[in-house]
C-alpha cells in the first residue's frame, strides 16, 4: 500500500499516471495489440511514403530506377517514422506533456505501459531503419549516406527527446520540411542515380510542404493544451489565425510544381486531382471551431500528401 502511494507521488508523470490508473481499477492496466498499434500512429505513415514515391518516379525518369533500392528507402522512411512516434510517446509521457492533451490515450502518458518498454520499442524501430539503410548503402555504394542516416536518427530523437527538444521550441515544422521533404525525396533519387535533377528538389519542396501542413493542423488543435504544458510549438508562438494561414499556404504552394512541369510532363494533370481533397480541407480550416473538425483535416491532409507524392512520382516517371 505504501509503495502504491509512493508511486502516486512520483516525480515521473508516467509512473504517477500508472499508479493512479491502478488505484482506480484495482488491477494493473491490460495492454492489447491495439494499444501498441495506436502508439505507432499509422495515420502518419503517408508522410513517410509520399517522398519515396516522388523520388522513385524521378529516378525512373532518368532511367536509373531500382526496385530493391526504392523498397529499402521506403523501409528506412517507414521504420524511422514509427520510431519517431514511439520516441515522442516516451518523451512526452515522461516529461508530463501528455497530461494536458485531448484525444486517444498515449502509451506512456496514460500509464498503460512501462516507459522503458516504449523506449525500447522506439529504439528497435530506429535499429530497423538503420539496418535497412545499411543494406541500401552497401548495394548502392554511396557510403556518405551513413552520415545522413545518423543525422536523421538524431533528429528523430531530439524532436521531443533530450533536455532541449526542438519540437518544444517551434522548430518542428522546419525539421519536418527538411527530412520528410527534401532529404527523403532527394535522398531516394540520389540513392539510385548520380544524375542531378532540379525535379528532385522541386518535388521535395512540394512533399515537404504537405508534411508541414499536417504538423501545423495538429498543432493548431493542440494550442490550448500545449500552452498548459509549456510546449512552445510554432502554432503556440504565432497564434491560431496565423497558423491557419500557414496551413493554407502549405497545402496550396505544392501545386506550383505541377504547374511548372506540366508542359513537359502531361501526367502532371493527375496531380491536380489532389485539389479535390485539399479544397475541403482549406474550407474547414477557415471555419473550424472544434478539435473534431481539425482531426478530420489532419486525416484528409495526410491522405492528400500521399496522393500528391504518388501522383507526382507517376507524372515524372511516365
Amino acid at each position: 500500500m505504501n509503495a502504491a502511494k509512493d508511486r502516486r507521488k512520483s516525480g515521473n508523470p508516467a509512473v504517477r499516471a500508472a499508479a493512479e490508473r491502478q488505484a482506480e481499477t484495482g488491477a494493473p492496466p491490460r495492454i492489447t495489440w491495439r494499444n501498441w498499434v495506436g502508439g505507432a500512429r499509422l495515420r502518419t505513415l503517408p508522410l513517410a511514403i509520399a517522398p519515396v514515391a516522388a523520388g522513385a518516379g524521378i529516378a525512373h525518369m532518368v532511367r536509373d530506377f531500382s526496385w530493391p533500392l526504392t523498397l529499402l528507402a521506403l523501409a528506412v522512411a517507414v521504420f524511422l517514422q514509427i520510431g519517431v512516434n514511439y520516441a515522442n510517446d516516451y518523451s512526452d509521457g515522461i516529461r508530463g506533456t501528455d497530461e494536458f492533451r485531448v484525444g486517444p490515450a498515449r502509451l506512456t502518458g496514460s500509464g498503460l505501459v512501462n516507459p522503458k518498454k516504449v523506449l525500447v520499442t522506439a529504439l528497435v524501430f530506429f535499429g530497423l531503419a538503420a539496418a535497412a539503410g545499411l543494406v541500401a548503402v552497401v548495394l548502392s555504394g554511396r557510403w556518405w549516406f551513413l552520415a545522413l542516416g545518423v543525422v536523421a536518427i538524431l533528429a528523430a530523437w531530439f524532436y521531443t527527446g533530450g533536455k532541449r527538444p526542438y519540437g518544444y521550441a517551434g522548430l518542428g515544422e522546419v525539421m519536418v520540411f527538411i527530412f520528410f521533404g527534401l532529404v527523403a525525396t532527394v535522398g531516394t533519387v540520389w540513392l539510385q542515380t548520380e544524375i542531378q535533377t532540379q525535379e528532385a528538389w522541386f518535388a521535395g519542396v512540394g512533399v515537404g510542404l504537405f508534411a508541414v501542413a499536417v504538423l501545423v493542423v495538429n498543432n493548431i488543435r493542440d494550442i490550448p493544451t500545449d500552452r498548459l504544458a509549456g510546449k512552445r510549438t510554432l502554432s503556440v508562438r504565432i497564434g491560431d489565425r496565423a497558423s491557419r494561414a500557414l496551413y493554407i499556404a502549405c497545402v496550396l504552394l505544392p501545386f506550383a510544381v505541377p504547374a511548372l512541369f506540366g508542359i513537359a510532363n502531361p501526367g502532371m494533370l493527375l496531380v491536380w486531382l489532389v485539389m479535390l481533397i485539399v479544397a475541403p480541407c482549406v474550407l474547414i480550416v477557415i471555419t473550424a471551431k472544434t478539435p473534431r473538425e481539425l482531426i478530420l483535416v489532419l486525416q484528409l491532409t495526410s491522405l492528400a500528401a500521399l496522393a500528391y507524392g504518388v501522383l507526382l512520382g507517376v507524372a515524372f516517371a511516365f
